[in-house]
């Protein structure tokens, strides 16, 4: 054996190559590589996938092995007359260098992250190919709305949500005391306004504001009638992080919370000490049995000018020879997968493809690039071609006419991959997150997330940035706490853990945008996040 594959690896990306499993043993047997190497460059091989014709012409031109190099074929006379009306005397003697035809600019090669020693193949540990799809779907708007938008239906669906979460904030909060109707402490508030006799209440929120002097209050509202909470600042001895926290971030409206606390000498405020969410303090991941992968995009924006089409046929190139890329057995793609057409103003302006089901049949064509032991699920984002109020659902059948191995769904989705529990949501909301909560940016949009999953809702916010349908049963709540929960919407990338979810925000696959590029914003673009579903570790290759 000569070179280890690393150096090997590392002077194939100097000549912008990429090598096949199939040639790996034949690269790692050659005695001088870096000669062999190096004599594509003179044969104008420089980027693209390394072929076996290719690498025998190089061996040959660095005189390695037992072939030869074959002697250019002798020009023919009619290759030595001059062209009409030029001069003798400029007529070659022989064949010149031929100049290739301009291409596309190609990305440059990075070293991806799976050629260096941060994975291990047991964290990776079968082949997608060897394991049947196994997907379990628990919940999904599409064929399920029965809304008509009128004020019944809205108040169904608030009530649904009080109710839901409620149940998960007596279940999972340690709350002092049962919680009574508001109605009811507000007829009985003498009885609480010591220390010593607290009152609980579970409500939603209304309009939440901060006082002058830094105090946040909002009103409280449950089935039976609305009280005012004050939450104040504290210091000294009387300071509380939880508290702190809660007075940093703020309050969404309509979140469903829990209070406990005494009322004023009047009656007329409450006195909170302590708020109560629904979230349990530790979530336990399920593994599955098998090994296999997922991986997870978003925001790819097929269409438009911005989309980067030389990155994704680098990403293909690597699904198609990395080892890593075979334990891949399903791809979720979270929304705004093509870029629509008027979706905002001055959007023509900005499209390579102006007709919208051309935009879904070219997305088609590139997820045809992939591997066949690679399923898709694919769901819609506020891009698509699709109702904007969330919960979305799928796209129309004439869409999908065009798609092969992909899984439609609505958004958001609750589905299992071979028992682990996944959470997909495309991330509207995340827009609201950032305008009502003080320590939530499109910087940080993981923030975001952790705050769905504190409030158990992911679109709290009703008549916010975010369209919402009034579903008799609320779409939104976070019913079951995922193992995996998945957004995009913001052309971030980020991928941590949460109370023992893993968190992930899909990276786009679309370069910064002129609106971007006004508001200061820089995409993290080109990034695909891996997790085994069995050891649930991650990793993330950059393709950018």
């Amino acid at each position: 054996m000569g070179e280890p594959w690393s150096n090997i690896a590392a002077l194939l990306r100097q000549q912008k190559l990429l090598a096949p499993q199939s040639l790996r043993e034949r690269l790692l047997q050659l005695e001088r590589p870096a000669s062999v190497i190096a004599a594509a460059q003179s044969l104008n091989f420089s980027g693209g996938m390394l072929t076996s014709d290719m690498l025998d012409a190089m061996m040959a031109q660095a005189h390695e092995g037992p072939m030869k190099a074959t002697p250019p074929s002798s020009p023919t006379p009619s290759q030595r007359i001059p062209p009409t009306g030029t001069s003798a005397v400029q007529a070659p003697t022989d064949l010149g260098r031929t100049v290739a035809p301009l291409q596309a600019e190609q990305p440059l090669d990075v070293m991806f992250r799976n050629n260096l020693p941060d994975w291990n193949p047991d964290d990776f540990s079968m082949h997608a190919s060897d394991a049947a799809s196994d997907i379990v779907v628990h919940y999904d708007i599409t064929g399920n709305s029965t809304t008509e938008g009128k004020m019944a239906d809205i108040t169904a669906c608030f009530n649904d949500r009080l109710q839901s979460i409620r149940k998960l904030i007596v279940q999972n909060s340690n709350l002092p005391r049962k919680h009574q109707e508001i109605s009811r402490l507000l007829a009985e508030s003498s009885r609480y306004q010591g220390y010593e006799n607290k009152a609980v209440a579970i409500g939603l929120v209304n309009e939440p504001r901060y006082t002058k002097n830094g105090h946040l209050i909002w009103g409280l509202e449950d089935e039976t009638g609305e009280m005012t909470c004050l939450l104040t600042k504290r210091s000294g001895d009387d300071r509380d992080r939880a508290h702190e926290q809660i007075l940093e971030a703020g309050l969404m409206p309509d979140d469903v919370m829990g209070v406990s606390g005494t009322f004023s000498q009047t009656g007329d405020i409450f006195y909170v000490d302590d708020l109560h969410f629904p979230l349990e303090s530790k979530h336990q991941k399920v593994s599955a049995e098998q090994g296999v992968s997922v991986a997870f995009l978003s925001d790819i924006h097929v269409g438009s000018k911005t989309f980067l089409e030389a990155q994704w046929h680098k990403m293909v190139r690597w699904f198609h020879s990395d080892p890593l890329a075979k334990t891949i057995k399903y791809l979720i793609l979270s929304g705004d997968c093509v870029d629509g057409v008027g979706i905002y103003p001055g959007q023509d302006k900005e499209l390579a493809i102006p007709d919208l089901f051309a935009q879904y049949t070219e997305f088609a064509r590139l997820l045809e690039l992939l591997p066949e032991w690679v399923e898709c699920l694919m769901l819609p984002g506020n891009h698509d071609a699709v109702r904007p109020a969330e919960p979305q659902p799928t796209f129309e059948k004439d869409i999908q006419q065009d798609y092969n191995t992909t899984t439609f769904v609505g958004n958001p989705c609750d589905f299992s991959l071979h028992g682990v529990r996944l959470l997909s949501y495309h991330g509207k909301s995340i827009d609201d997150f950032v305008a009502g909560l003080r320590t939530v940016t499109y910087a940080d949009p993981v923030e975001a997330m952790r705050e769905m999953l504190r409030r158990r809702h992911l679109a709290p916010q009703w008549g916010g940035k975010t369209p919402l349908s009034p579903e008799p049963e609320d779409g939104l709540v976070i019913r079951e706490v995922p193992d995996i929960f998945v957004t995009g919407h913001v052309h971030g990338h980020e991928c941590v853990d949460f109370r023992g979810t893993t968190l992930v925000c899909s990276s786009t696959w679309q370069d910064q945008t002129s609106y971007q590029r006004m508001l200061g914003f820089q995409p993290k673009p080109c990034m695909l996040t891996v997790i085994n579903l069995k050891s649930h570790k991650s990793i993330s290759i950059p393709f950018a």
